[in-house]
């Protein structure tokens, strides 16, 4: 074990109280909530934040309409992996004694529309749009189409991860889509781009979130118990889909394995499993690379509520971008989700996943572009 490992815990996490159609208020309105939220959880102040990250913003606007004047910034933008690599690199900045406690925050208003800090997408390349690649949908439907073909596996197999995650948002007042599902509700929901069904795509919402790093010394005296990060990892492999050689396996292997040698843990030892899931067809490639199967075995794996409630690898236990909500990047979510399963703060309900003591979260940016995996435990 070494690098991050217990160098920083993550001791605060806060959402705003309106989530999924918010549009008389900014970005920066939702992200000031949200912060003041998880400062007042960790039992901070704004006076104790000498650091602001932020991919929606970016970092210093929102240093400025919080009325700070951080010694560091990072407006790291990587798709829904910003707020990941974000933290750790808080942590690595915290034990580098650059910053004491860094405030995460983001915010997407996805379903209410762009407001003044939200930049247009790219174009799509010139060198994949003639071949019909227009955005991230098409992009992962030809993955999951190539991981069909390649492995064989079925529309049904990526519906039960739909419904798995169904199963954990019915237990969730919070989220935007709580009424269960079956496999036939999902492969006979309408077709979005071949072989992806709407049910098997994620939400389309507004949301805000922010977290609190800080360092090891100060976490120990605050309110919440630490969450201590384990360990961590990031990997880059491309921009254009048709650039990885395989378009079946993800960087998720590299910064997975980063990860894991760091915290001194494998994918056995996860109890909570927290992973970005844009598409049903992405979390079985991921749940792959992520070493909780072998490749091409992911189909089989999710099958028979496996990640539902009661399952061996509780998976998304909040709902996820499939069914709890989706503002355009859902990384910062995994996170706070996992750290309240590590507080153990649904303690005498199903939602609890009984004695988690470490929680794996991962996100994914682009179309696999981009992958950061976290492992986290409790303090």
């Amino acid at each position: 074990m070494s690098g991050l490992y217990k160098s920083a815990a993550i001791v605060g996490v806060g959402e705003p109280v309106e989530i999924g159609f918010v549009p008389k208020k900014s970005q920066l309105q939702l992200m000031a909530e949200a912060s003041l939220a998880a400062l007042e959880d960790a039992g901070l102040t704004m006076e104790d934040v000498d650091g602001v990250y932020s991919q929606s913003g970016p970092a210093p606007k929102l240093a400025e309409y919080l009325g700070l004047r951080p010694n560091g910034v990072d407006s790291t933008s990587i798709g829904g992996a910003s707020n990941s690599a974000q933290v750790l690199h808080a942590a690595a900045a915290i034990s580098a004694g650059l910053v004491h406690t860094v405030l995460i925050a983001h915010c997407g208003k996805a379903r209410s529309g762009r407001d003044e800090g939200k930049q247009p997408g790219g174009a799509p390349s010139q060198w994949e749009a003639p071949f019909g690649v227009a955005g991230p949908v098409s992009s992962y439907a030809l993955a999951a189409r190539r991981h069909m073909y390649q492995y064989g596996t079925t529309s049904e197999q990526l519906a039960a991860v739909s419904v798995s995650t169904r199963k954990w948002a019915t237990l969730n007042p919070r989220a935007t889509m709580r009424d269960p599902i079956t496999v036939e509700d999902v492969v006979n929901s309408r077709i979005i781009c071949d072989p992806l069904h709407l049910l098997d795509c994620c939400l389309v919402t507004d949301a805000a979130a922010a977290l609190v790093v800080t360092s090891a010394e100060r976490a120990r005296d605050l309110r919440q118990r630490p969450v201590w990060i384990l360990g961590g990892g990031e990997c880059h492999t491309h921009t254009l889909l048709t650039e990885l050689p395989d378009i079946t396996v993800s960087g998720a292997v590299e910064s997975s394995g980063m990860a894991y040698g760091m915290a001194g843990v494998t994918a056995k030892d996860v109890d909570v499993a927290e992973v970005y899931d844009a598409f049903t067809s992405s979390v079985v490639q991921l749940l792959e690379d992520l070493g909780f199967c072998k490749k091409g075995e992911g189909g089989p794996f999710v099958e028979g509520g496996r990640t539902a409630p009661g399952g061996q690898l509780p998976m998304n236990t909040q709902g996820g971008a499939l069914s709890f909500q989706h503002p355009g990047m859902f990384g910062i979510w995994t996170m706070l989700e996992a750290v309240r399963q590590l507080r153990h703060e649904y303690q005498g309900t199903p939602r609890q996943v009984s004695g988690a003591q470490v929680a794996l979260t991962h996100a994914n940016g682009g179309v696999f572009e981009h992958q950061v995996t976290i492992i986290l435990g409790r303090g």
